[in-house]
């Protein structure tokens, strides 16, 4: 693999560069044409940061002691900045914005505290809107964890989902709903769903839900809840858009930003040189190195990342695919077995790019460069996450 340096320096291969100049450019091309090769370019500095020291941990906060337990079970001690940040604001009951990268343990900070006041208040009830399936499932999993042995349901309502079983577990009343905005419309003008009875929402990934085209569905959502509610907004980065979300939905909130720049210092950052090879070719080559062993590959399309995924597995490279083209059982079965090892490699399209907590991922590849500046900080972030050293690379012709 080789790279270039800005300023007329000379080429060099096998190695990481450091990228010295301008913020990198929020568009790319297909190909990322156009665009200085450098801007893919940041090697991890090896620094070690000054660890965070926390004011508090998990058994200082006034919880339940059930909760307690569970946190414990999961092996947590120590919280992270936003977690030792968020909960004690959230158990007062004020409005919150949250800024943190992906991978803080902002889903934590927002249902430990949510939790215990549900445990201690039976009628009320919580709204978690977040703009992807996975993202959903993944806080559900996390609930169960928080919630063991307490008894209190929740249901993820996502589209790509059999609609029928989720309005059957909504008319249980459960106290956590958790679902992507066009599912919970849905469900809304099917009148299985009430919010005039949930006190708290939670909005998660906020500038993720902007660019995908969910403010209609998330400004008519929150006009049919409680006009006084306990409202809590998680979001990457605080462009307009969102400022303008925050000012009209929550009321004098508490701003806690953990948020240390675009991409983690632990992530190493480099360009593949295609320079006329056949790309699965220079792909087949990487993968063969023993210190690929945990690989996400990013694809533009459905259609190219499924036939990549075959193909590898044709190689005898076992790699599984996730798109939105995948029945959610089928997307949910790839990333179990990604997660679990049982296989090495995971090609997705941008749907896997924010949300997913992928423990160990030892690589992220670009095949086909992101579309924005944004989905290269959000693709690059599923490597170097909880502390770990990551790599990321991006193909270029």
């Amino acid at each position: 693999m080789s790279y270039e340096k800005q300023g007329g320096h000379s080429r060099q291969r096998g190695s990481f560069g450091r990228h010295q100049g301008r913020r990198p450019q929020r568009r790319f091309t297909h190909q990322g044409a156009g665009v200085h090769y450098s801007k893919f370019i940041n090697k991890s500095t090896g620094e070690v940061a000054k660890p965070y020291e926390p004011k508090h941990s998990f058994n200082d906060f006034l919880i339940d002691p059930r909760i307690k337990a569970n946190i414990a079970k999961k092996g947590y001690i120590k919280a992270t900045p936003i977690q030792d940040q968020a909960i004690p604001v959230i158990l007062e009951g004020r409005d919150v914005v949250g800024v943190a990268n992906t991978g803080t343990g902002k889903t934590g900070a927002f249902l430990i505290p949510l939790l215990d006041k549900v445990i201690k208040t039976r009628n009320e009830r919580v709204l978690i809107i977040v703009p992807t399936r996975e993202l959903a499932l993944q806080i559900e999993e996390e609930y169960r964890g928080f919630s063991q042995g307490i008894g209190l349901r929740s249901v993820s309502v996502v589209g790509g989902a059999n609609i029928n079983p989720q309005i059957r577990s909504l008319r249980d009343n459960p106290y956590f709903v958790i679902g992507t905005p066009g599912r919970l419309k849905d469900l809304i003008e099917r009148r299985v769903l009430d919010l005039s009875k949930f006190q708290t929402v939670v909005l998660d990934e906020a500038d993720r839900m902007l660019d995908m085209g969910f403010i209609g569905d998330m400004r008519y959502i929150m006009s049919l809840m409680p006009a006084k509610r306990h409202t809590l907004f998680f979001s990457a980065t605080l462009g307009a858009d969102v400022e303008r979300l925050i000012q009209d939905f929550l009321t004098n909130p508490v701003r806690i930003s953990v948020k240390t720049g675009d991409t983690s210092k632990n992530i190493d950052q480099d360009i593949v040189r295609i320079e006329g090879k056949n790309k699965v070719d220079v792909l087949r080559e990487l993968l063969s190195q023993p210190e690929f062993d945990k690989v996400l590959i990013f694809g533009r399309t459905k259609h190219g990342v499924e036939k990549l995924s075959k193909i590898l597995s044709k190689l005898g490279i076992p790699s599984a695919s996730i798109h939105g083209n995948k029945s959610q059982n089928h997307r949910q079965r790839s990333l179990g077995e990604f997660k679990q090892n049982k296989v090495r490699v995971l090609v997705a399209t941008d749907v896997a790019a924010r949300g997913l907590d992928i423990p160990k991922v030892s690589h992220v590849i670009n095949y086909d460069a992101p579309h924005t500046y944004e989905d290269y900080v959000h693709r690059i972030g599923r490597t170097g996450r909880a502390g770990e050293r990551g790599k990321a690379l991006t193909f270029v012709e």
